[in-house]
């Protein structure tokens, strides 16, 4: 393989981070929602159903655009939602008359990254000109499953360093992964479609 591809492939992999950053950071923090801001527990969990079916209709809605305006502009939208997702998440419900409606708003900003990432992600990969398309194909898709554990992991180790009332910093932190990778993709990624 051109070893000018790697950096698309790795790009890609942490685009499957990404997606996993948006999918399981907020599900840790339903019990702080409730508490904070009092919001019933059936509206917070409406929040992982209203996720995932905006995340179906952005899947089904992107056949329309992606080949338009281009897999390297759709990727770099998709992290771009995924960073202002995570950073409204800290904002909005604070500034917004219902917080639940804030929370909501965040959602369905990072739901649209989250989205575009599972459309886009795999057929770059598959792509790229790799030696063994199966092996990296199997490697991406792990890549969610280490993001989730890392996710997982890694937020539970800092609410018990800092608190779980810090999970704005948290959120911010996380939302450095896709601001990173949405830069190194508009350098890097190489395909021209």
């Amino acid at each position: 393989m051109d070893k000018s591809y790697n950096k698309t492939l790795y790009a890609c992999f942490i685009g499957y981070i990404v997606q996993a950053i948006v999918n399981n950071f907020v599900p840790l923090l339903f019990l702080t929602f409730h508490s904070s801001y009092g919001i019933p527990m059936t509206q917070i969990t409406l929040l992982i159903t209203f996720n995932f079916g905006l995340q179906l209709l952005i899947d089904i809605l992107s056949v329309t655009f992606v080949d338009r305006i281009g897999y390297r502009a759709s990727m770099v939208i998709a992290h771009a939602c995924a960073v202002n997702g995570l950073v409204f998440l800290t904002i909005l419900p604070d500034i917004c008359r219902s917080s639940f409606i804030g929370l909501l708003i965040a959602v369905a900003i990072y739901a649209v990254g989250g989205g575009l990432l599972e459309v886009l992600v795999s057929p770059v990969v598959e792509a790229c000109p790799t030696q063994n398309k199966e092996k990296a194909m199997s490697l991406l898709h792990s890549f969610y499953c280490w993001g989730h554990v890392a996710v997982v992991l890694l937020s539970t180790v800092f609410f018990q360093i800092f608190d779980i009332q810090s999970w704005r910093i948290m959120s911010c932190i996380w939302a450095v992964v896709p601001f990173i990778n949405m830069i190194f993709l508009q350098k890097y990624l190489l395909l021209h479609w």
